[in-house]
């Protein structure tokens, strides 16, 4: 493999169930070798509990890994995702850090659960928990698989749209980390933040070029333009801000479930010719 290869297939975001994915480390190692992945990363959701054990599976594939993480941070009132590559999972700071950005999910799953019942729906709190063990890692994925499964909904979609989006019965809001905090920790440990899947937020321009002026000043260094929730025109519009911010291009399916994700791990488009390619920064970094 050629790190510095602009059309190597890298996955770059997915997750396991270590946060909220449903396959285990290793069971997405072997997928993503099964799919033609040339660098692959797990990023599971403000943890980094699943690190030696992708590390292991992709030495068992012959598949180069880079570490990785995903940290929910609070931006402008709408929850941001930053991605993190190539840093030292060991690192204290990081781990503190994130450590602290979980501290939150359990109250506010219960709180979530509270709204569910006065709708008519009890027990999401011990349902949800089914799906995760660990309520440091509970989220909103968890209580849609458990709403779908006891036939509250038909799928994840309806879940979101009629219960767990902002302004329906089971939505809370949750602070999470500072932007600048976030991008110091990944960038302390060693790696280079990510702004992931842009497109998904709700931000008016003025907003988003708030959100990646400040990215850039706390030391962020690229954008993911590839992913599985763009569209074409995102990749174009995305690849622009490469330009204007001076920002390198990651690219990554988000993969979550075969069951649930539209887009599988290693089934993407390739970069735009015009980009940076994150994995050139990171060359030094891959295991």
């Amino acid at each position: 493999m050629s790190s510095v290869n602009p059309l190597l297939n890298a996955d770059l975001h997915c997750h396991s169930t270590v946060s909220d994915g449903t396959l285990a480390p290793e069971a997405l190692a072997a997928r993503a070798k099964a799919n033609g992945v040339e660098l692959w990363a797990l990023t599971d959701h403000d943890e980094l509990g699943g690190q030696q054990r992708a590390l292991a599976a992709a030495r068992a594939q012959g598949l180069p890994y880079l570490t990785g993480v995903e940290i929910s941070v609070t931006f402008a009132g709408i929850t941001v995702h930053i991605v993190g590559l190539g840093m030292d999972p060991d690192d204290q700071a990081l781990l503190d850090g994130l450590r602290a950005t979980r501290g939150g999910r359990e109250q506010r799953a219960r709180e979530m659960a509270d709204g569910l019942a006065q709708v008519g729906i009890p027990d999401a709190f011990d349902g949800a928990l089914r799906y995760v063990g660990n309520p440091d890692l509970i989220s909103r994925s968890h209580f849609a698989r458990h709403l779908v499964d006891t036939g509250v909904c038909k799928d994840i979609p309806e879940v979101f749209r009629r219960y767990l989006s902002e302004g329906k019965p089971g939505f809370v809001p949750h602070r999470w980390a500072a932007l600048g905090d976030a991008v110091g920790w990944i960038t302390g440990a060693g790696g280079i933040a990510i702004v992931a899947h842009p497109g998904r937020y709700k931000f008016t321009p003025t907003e988003e070029y708030a959100l990646f002026t400040e990215f850039k000043q706390h030391g962020g260094r690229a954008v993911e333009v590839v992913t599985g929730a763009h569209s074409q025109a995102e990749y174009a519009k995305y690849a622009g801000f490469c330009a204007e911010f001076g920002l390198a291009a990651s690219r990554g399916s988000d993969f979550h479930s075969p069951d649930e994700s539209h887009t599988d791990l290693g089934q993407l488009p390739d970069l735009p010719g015009s980009v940076t390619p994150v994995w050139t920064l990171l060359e030094e970094r891959v295991r």
